[in-house]
């Protein structure tokens, strides 16, 4: 009787990496199902030839070989129910196990003039899309010689055939059930490998694209610590002569051009702290150079530095948090921040807005601006480098190194227009903002 051949692993090429739900797993979980179809279906058959039919058929062997079967494939069900990777051997090893039970089916129920012979057909098609090249050709080999050998040991059942009958022979109505059940397995065991297999590209070309913006993180933070050490020495050259200016009578006796350079100085100022805070933080990762405090203490501080350090207009802060909670903060989760509040700042015309609470187990902060928006274009690709609404070459980081800061965090930022402006939404799970001890510290 036929063996519905269902191989027990996927492509082996499969990124190690690759998680529970992987393309080789999810995989891995159609063909098991697909295999306890094939079991019930044999089991339907045998039935409906030995009683149906009136074809006497060894029922002790066959029902063995599918015993075997079953507990073969409940052992593949318990072994990839967790994390593992699914390697070409194990798929090799599924596919010959496949083989040898439809083998042991077939010389069973008349050998080669069985119409359902036609089902390594299957197997050699099965493992030319799920198998390494060699490991392709093993399979071939194998139906082959298989084939070869019903052909010439003959088994216990011997089946009439007689294709001059046309439709009435059984030889030909099996044959065409045989056609129609390769066809239906091939058209959709291929249909599912092939979109878990897109998916799985998908996601590597999205690791890729990510690997790449990492890349360029780099090469950025490698120029600005550069550039900050370079701009060292002039930024404090300049502090100290309008230091000194406003001490000159000059300057002393026209309070308006006094301000100008008191301003200047201030912005000087300003610019050394951000080089210096390059330089410090510069090659250090989360965790380094952290320091403990409580969610409502760092925005409420977020927000009051930049308030001092830019020229703010009306800006409204909303804390909407139903609970306080012990978090690290760092340099680059405050730097993350400011970058969004200064894009608000620079594109609103009177007024901005940001606004934090508490969504299950994630920190939720929305920034609304009063600007024109962002262009829709744009909107589809925030986080991208050098995607600026500001139309100036080089524009366009603020996003895009705060995307990166937020997915390091497990976090994700969104963008999105509104009546009257744009808003930012920027997502933080709290769990990995949370302060907690080391074992040491236990």
């Amino acid at each position: 009787m036929p063996q519905i051949p269902v191989p027990s692993t996927v492509r082996a090429d499969v990124d190690p990496a690759d998680s529970h739900d992987s393309a080789g797993v999810n995989s891995m979980r159609q063909l098991i199902q697909l295999r306890w179809i094939a079991v019930v279906g044999q089991l339907l058959t045998i039935s409906l030839v030995h009683a149906g039919l009136g074809i006497a058929l060894p029922l002790l062997p066959m029902l063995a070989v599918l015993a075997g079967l079953a507990a073969f494939n409940g052992a593949a069900m318990l072994r990839w129910r967790g994390r593992g990777r699914v390697t070409n051997a194990a798929l090799l090893l599924g596919l010959l196990v496949d083989v040898a039970a439809l083998t042991v089916q077939l010389y069973l129920s008349g050998g080669i003039a069985n119409p359902f012979a036609f089902l390594y057909l299957l197997q050699v098609a099965l493992a030319a899309v799920l198998l390494k090249p060699w490991s392709s050709w093993v399979i071939v080999a194998v139906t082959c010689a298989c084939v070869a050998g019903l052909a010439v040991a003959p088994g216990p059942v011997t089946l009439p055939a007689s294709p001059d009958g046309g439709l009435s022979d059984p030889y030909v109505q099996g044959l065409l059930l045989c056609f129609a059940l390769i066809a239906t397995l091939l058209v959709v065991f291929i249909t599912r490998i092939g979109r878990i297999i897109r998916a799985r590209d998908a996601r590597l070309a999205a690791l890729r694209q990510r690997a790449a913006e990492e890349e360029h993180i780099v090469r950025m933070g490698l120029l600005a610590s550069g550039a900050a050490h370079e701009l060292g020495t002039p930024l404090s050259t300049l502090a100290v002569i309008l230091g000194d200016w406003q001490h000159l009578p000059h300057f002393a006796s026209d309070p308006e051009l006094l301000q100008d350079v008191t301003e200047m100085q201030a912005q000087v100022l300003r610019c050394k702290a951000i080089v210096s805070n390059i330089l410090a933080t510069a090659g250090e990762t989360r965790g380094e150079a952290t320091h403990g405090t409580t969610l409502r203490r760092f925005l409420d501080e977020l927000v009051d530095e930049w308030k001092r350090s830019r020229t703010v207009r009306g800006f409204e802060y909303r804390d909407r948090l139903d609970a306080d909670f012990a978090i690290v903060a760092d340099a680059g989760l405050q730097q993350m921040l400011w970058n969004i509040l200064d894009n608000a700042l620079e594109a609103s015309r009177s007024s901005v807005t940001m606004e934090a609470e508490r969504v299950d187990d994630a920190l939720v902060l929305r920034v609304r601006d009063d600007g024109p928006g962002f262009p829709e274009d744009m909107i589809e690709r925030i986080g991208k480098p050098y995607q600026s609404s500001k139309g100036a070459p080089g524009r366009g980081l603020g996003l895009f190194l705060a995307v990166n800061v937020a997915r390091t965090l497990g976090g994700t930022i969104a963008a999105r227009n509104a009546p009257g402006g744009a808003t930012v939404t920027v997502t933080l799970p709290l769990p990995a903002l949370s302060l907690e001890p080391d074992e040491d510290d236990r």
